[in-house]
């Protein structure tokens, strides 16, 4: 409760995204040693120099999507730990989530699978290219800054998708929500963040 009274403070707003931030066990997904720290509002390594992220950009991140249309399919760039993707998860129909580490992907497998979560599709890949396949989505989340958005991903987009995605160096991220129109996409920046950079063609198992 007090973590949703932080988060409330700093202006988010929509009464689902707190929901379920509040029935969302956070310590599942951080390694024992750390778990006492799950529900301060701050990011924490989960190995593979990857972070779990702070729950107030989760919550930012989330509601950008959903107050802003349709979230029937949702693509995750970025599985880390699984936790982002267990938000999500309660909120969209269907979420399909690639992650370049194959035993951070695995270890979030377990995680989402504790919480009986069964809409949720994974791919061990570069996330940098989407997953096309599955596509096109009304939501694309990435939890990964690169330097210049993937033309790969704004193509994935449905019409009127929207991708959340952090953007610049390692010094200097913003956090861009960009929404399709036909060929033409519009960009809002959001708030200044601090992401570990995505990384393309990097894939580790």
């Amino acid at each position: 409760e007090r973590l949703l009274g932080r988060l409330m403070d700093q202006g988010i707003e929509s009464m689902e995204v707190l929901d379920v931030i509040r029935s969302t066990p956070r310590h599942i997904f951080l390694d024992e040693a750390l778990s006492h720290r799950a529900y301060e509002d701050v990011a924490l390594p989960i190995g593979h120099n990857q972070t779990i992220s702070q729950p107030y950009i989760v919550a930012r991140m989330t509601e950008a999507i959903i107050s802003t249309g349709p979230v029937d399919k949702v693509l995750e760039i970025g599985t880390g730990c699984g936790y982002q993707t267990a938000i999500i998860a309660q909120l969209a129909n269907s979420i399909y989530t690639v992650e370049r580490i194959r035993p951070l992907l695995e270890r979030a497998k377990k995680n989402l699978k504790l919480l009986g979560l069964r809409n949720i599709q994974y791919r061990h890949d570069d996330g940098s290219a989407g997953w096309k396949k599955s596509g096109p989505y009304d939501a694309i989340i990435t939890t990964a800054a690169p330097q210049q958005i993937p033309k790969e991903l704004l193509q994935q987009l449905a019409e009127g998708g929207r991708l959340v995605i952090p953007v610049g160096t390692e010094s200097h991220q913003e956090l861009r929500l960009i929404t399709r129109h036909g060929d033409e996409f519009n960009s809002e920046t959001l708030i200044a963040v601090r992401f570990v950079p995505l990384l393309k063609g990097q894939v580790q198992h």
